[in-house]
């Protein structure tokens, strides 16, 4: 599946929410998210628009890495 190349980091943060992260704290342009499910997992998502696609791809990786679902399988379940 293609990644969304005009993503802001606000879209990011609900999409992300759907996989049950939650904003634990922000600072400057830089939103920390953080999830109980799997094992205490933290991911910091710039609140640019849009975010780089290097960027998004190392995130969606991470996140991916930690649910145990590939890139792709996320990109389905987070943008339907």
């Amino acid at each position: 599946m293609k990644l969304p190349r005009d993503l802001s980091g606000s879209e990011l943060v609900n999409a992300l929410a759907r996989l049950g992260y939650e904003v634990s704290h922000q600072k400057g342009s830089h939103i920390r998210l953080t999830t109980q499910q799997n094992g205490e997992h933290h991911i910091t998502v710039p609140a640019h628009d849009p975010i780089k696609i290097g960027t998004l791809n190392a995130i969606l990786r991470d996140v991916a890495a930690h649910a145990g679902f590939t890139r792709d399988e996320l990109l389905a379940l987070i943008f339907p």
